[in-house]
């Protein structure tokens, strides 16, 4: 199939930018998400969920949660490219919110066959925000692999973790494994039986949490025992690429505010930027971010248009911009000096959420080995 230009990019995508970028810009500056997140440094505080309440409700009456929800179900039907877009401004602002988390899920119950499934599409274009809690133990999104199992009663029982934004959202898609396999069960936060146990994480812009759960009756099957796999799967490409986007935005502002810092610091009579030692690693800090972009877009638009090749342009998308990430993290601390360690430095921020990303759903050595695995195999069944 041919893709379109420029990724399939439209007015309609750079609208929804443009809008996300002056939005986070009045709502979520440095200065005061500094405030928010940052307000005590004290390596024994308790573990926070901060986060502007206010400004989640103004991306609820943009329509940011349904912008991924098709049209038949009261969404935009917006394609991922799109998403894309969103979701890098939303790494460049660092913005504390559930809204990755439910763009995220969103993809899930897309590719759930249930009424079920068609019913929650419409409640998260309505607003609901949703968070995935199909990870185990071990940190593992293999499709097949749970800690919560699905007891005689039909109740679940056992943990999920590395929950995202738990405590910001209203409901759960859980994977939950029976002797028929595994299926996908959507769980609201105050169900009985549920506890969310709050982790302690480095990544200040957001809260993370494994999720107990105790003979929980009170769910909603979206996909059926069997069946949660496949719509795991399908919805993995994007998941990943809105990860990526992610980490792309927060690449950029570390880029930009690294060189600002490098044109207005003068050391020895003369900006550092003048010298090649900072020179060279900012340029190298620009290359990286743009190679990642491209390949972000490249995947979502794979997804949109040639879902044959989504998981390869997904995984290699996810690799490059975490790759960009740990250095671009890296040398905006360097190249700050003596601040850039200090947490009154605005900086820290940024670097930990993208050491947060760089591992979620896999770091770039993890993508490699599965793309690795899948391409040699490709090979191997030609051969």
């Amino acid at each position: 199939m041919t893709r379109p230009h420029d990724f399939g990019f439209d007015d309609t995508a750079q609208i929804l930018k443009d809008t996300a970028r002056r939005l986070l810009q009045d709502h979520c500056a440095p200065e005061a998400l500094h405030r928010l997140a940052a307000a005590s440094s004290e390596p024994a505080r308790a573990t926070e969920c901060v986060w502007d309440e206010a400004l989640w409700r103004k991306m609820i009456d943009l329509g940011w949660t349904a912008v991924a929800v098709p049209e038949r179900y009261g969404g935009f039907g917006m394609g991922l490219v799109a998403i894309a877009g969103l979701a890098e401004e939303l790494g460049r602002a660092a913005v504390p919110s559930p809204l990755v988390a439910t763009l995220c899920a969103t993809y899930v119950a897309a590719a759930c066959d249930s009424e079920a499934a068609r019913r929650l599409l419409r409640r998260i274009a309505a607003g609901l925000s949703v968070s995935l809690a199909t990870t185990d133990r071990r940190g593992s999104w293999a499709p097949e692999d749970t800690d919560v199992a699905v007891d005689e009663a039909g109740a679940l029982r056992g943990t999920a973790w590395f929950v995202q934004d738990a405590r910001k959202v209203g409901a759960l898609i859980v994977k939950a494994k029976s002797p028929r396999g595994v299926g996908l069960y959507l769980v609201e936060v105050d169900a009985a039986g549920l506890t969310i146990v709050p982790d302690a994480i480095l990544d200040l812009t957001r809260d993370q949490a494994h999720v107990e759960l105790r003979g929980v009756a009170d769910v909603q099957v979206l996909a059926e025992p069997g069946d949660g796999a496949r719509a795991l799967v399908a919805a993995e490409p994007a998941i990943l690429t809105i990860v990526a986007a992610d980490m792309v935005g927060a690449a950029e502002w570390q880029l930009q505010t690294t060189a600002e810092y490098a044109r207005t610091r003068v050391q020895f009579e003369r900006p550092i930027g003048f010298f090649q030692a900072v020179k060279h690693p900012l340029v190298d800090m620009m290359v990286q971010i743009d190679g990642a972009r491209s390949l972000v877009y490249d995947a979502a638009c794979a997804f949109d248009h040639e879902p044959e090749a989504a998981e390869v342009c997904a995984r290699m998308a996810k690799a490059a911009a975490s790759d960009a990430a740990s250095y671009c993290s890296g040398r905006s601390v360097q190249l700050h000096g003596g601040i850039g360690f200090t947490w009154e430095c605005f900086i820290h921020l940024w670097f930990k959420r993208q050491k947060h990303n760089e591992v979620l759903y896999g770091d770039g050595a993890h993508q490699r080995a599965r793309l690795a695995d899948r391409l040699i195999g490709r090979i191997g069944e030609t051969a």
